[in-house]
């Protein structure tokens, strides 16, 4: 557990170790600290602070991963623009999660309710998925049944979360500047950073992409990311199909949450949506590519093999919903190939 905070030391070992399956093995106060522990160490997950002494996070996050490739981190940021920005660098530099650092608004007891109802869960989740992937027993799959696509796609929406902004990244990075779909985007984050993570992405696609705003038109050439603590839905407005944003009932417990996003894309375009479902903790998109399938579009999941967690496209793919189940490189070409009209499409 790294952070320069004495006080944040204390109170998140104190909420680890509360819990019988957690075992705090050290802390550090700063990265150069902290990449020393780690070599020491040897943990199953390290929690590293953003802003730091010496050696910021972004920084040590950088050396972690390149020296331990496979072993998690999650940043804890602040709720900041600075701290968005910087959070979404280490997430590019190979951290697998973030949470938010408590505010201080609140006394000491919410303070730890909310780093363990954030930090706890993703401590789990990762840890398990890194043991499943060194595993030789991956999920099995249920195929989906082989059928004709008779209805060219008319959109293209996505769900991610933990591990969600790299891959969101290389996937959009990868389309074609002729992408002849319109792009939403659900991936689970909170309000400042879906505004800086849209900048990011904008930096490094072919397409226009931004933070969705209420009415914004859905078209060809733009990808839009639902904001945070918002649902993105889609609604037919004279013809056009709109962005109506919204902040009813979290689902998953999740807003923005991709199942909102699907269900209202299936109401609006019927067979012709393509879904994209890649790593994230927790079974949102589940529903939402369930009624994407049942009224005749597709879907696609990425493998678990790729995947930081292979939570929500495993609850998808595992649930016989998938057409097609990819590495995330083999993601980006195959959409290209799908978007371009019907085809045969086999579950893989």
């Amino acid at each position: 557990m790294v952070d320069d905070s004495a006080v944040l030391r204390r109170l998140i070992t104190t909420v680890l170790s509360g819990d019988p399956e957690i075992e705090v093995v050290g802390t550090a106060c700063d990265g150069i600290e902290a990449i020393q522990r780690v070599a020491e160490l040897r943990p199953d997950v390290v929690t590293l602070d953003v802003e730091m002494p010496r050696l910021d996070g972004i920084g040590a996050v950088e050396v972690i991963h390149r020296e331990h490739p496979r072993l998690p981190v999650i940043m804890f940021s602040t709720l900041t623009e600075r701290g968005a920005a910087a959070t979404l660098q280490a997430l590019s530099n190979g951290a697998s999660d973030y949470v938010a650092k408590p505010t201080g608004a609140g006394n000491i007891g919410e303070s730890m309710a909310a780093v363990r109802d954030e930090l706890v869960p993703r401590i789990k989740a990762l840890v398990n998925a890194r043991r499943i992937a060194s595993s030789a027993a991956p999920k099995e799959v249920r195929r989906r049944e082989r059928r004709l696509i008779e209805v060219p796609p008319q959109v293209l929406v996505v769900a991610c979360s933990t591990g969600g902004p790299d891959a969101l990244s290389k996937v959009l990075a990868g389309l074609p500047p002729s992408f002849p779909l319109p792009v939403l985007v659900a991936q689970h984050m909170p309000p400042v950073f879906t505004a800086q993570f849209a900048q990011r992405l904008d930096r490094v696609c072919p397409l226009d992409v931004r933070e969705a705003a209420e009415g914004d038109r859905v078209e060809v050439g733009r990808a839009l990311v639902a904001p945070g603590d918002f649902h993105l839905r889609l609604s037919r407005v004279a013809g056009q199909v709109r962005a109506g944003l919204d902040q009813g009932e979290k689902e998953s417990f999740c807003r923005p949450a991709a199942d909102p996003l699907f269900r209202s894309a299936a109401q609006v375009y019927g067979p012709a949506v393509l879904a994209l479902v890649l790593t994230g903790m927790g079974q949102d998109s589940l529903l939402g590519a369930r009624a994407i399938s049942e009224a005749g579009g597709q879907v696609v999941v990425q493998d678990e093999a790729t995947s930081v967690v292979w939570g929500m496209p495993g609850s998808v793919a595992t649930a016989g919903l998938a057409d097609e189940v990819l590495p995330l490189e083999a993601i980006a070409p195959r959409l290209a190939t799908l978007a371009l009209g019907p085809r045969t499409t086999v579950a893989r």
